[in-house]
């Protein structure tokens, strides 16, 4: 779960977090229906904080008013503030878990040579076992004539 709540503030909806220069946050943002509600709900190992946008009494908060937009600016500048100075802590991994260097691309363990490799967490049973197959590739792998651009049929 944490992993999963790190990937939004590196590559999600909470990625303007980043700004932070830190690498032990997580988060989440969240909307409501009609846009009513707002929120950025975020932790490291020391604090945990919820900024909320919205009204006592329901209403629209505007268009385009999401959690990323609303909340999350209000989210990061408290936790620069009540941060700063203090050393990133990441939270221990557990027992049974693992992280995989993946090519973004394949799906498949790939060598420390990947630029664009991502890393995921996996219970250790269920862990891609395959060995990364020499230096990475550069090119993108093309499943169809058009460069894979045009999305497959699903059925």
């Amino acid at each position: 779960m944490v992993s999963m709540m790190k990937d939004v503030i590196r590559r999600g909806t909470g990625r303007r977090a980043r700004i932070l220069k830190r690498t032990d946050p997580a988060g989440k943002t969240g909307t409501t229906n009609d846009q009513r509600d707002a929120w950025f709900c975020g932790f490291n190992r020391d604090l945990t904080t919820i900024a909320w946008v919205g009204f006592d009494r329901p209403a629209p908060l505007g268009h385009g008013e999401t959690g990323a937009r609303a909340a999350l600016p209000i989210w990061i500048e408290f936790m620069g503030a009540a941060l700063k100075g203090v050393p990133q802590r990441p939270l221990p991994q557990p027992p049974g878990i693992v992280t995989v260097r993946i090519d973004r691309d394949t799906g498949r363990p790939t060598s420390p040579d990947n630029p664009d490799a991502i890393f995921e967490t996996f219970r250790t049973r269920y862990a891609p076992r395959a060995k990364p197959r020499g230096p990475h590739r550069t090119e993108r792998p093309a499943s169809r004539p058009d460069g894979g651009r045009t999305p497959a049929p699903l059925f």
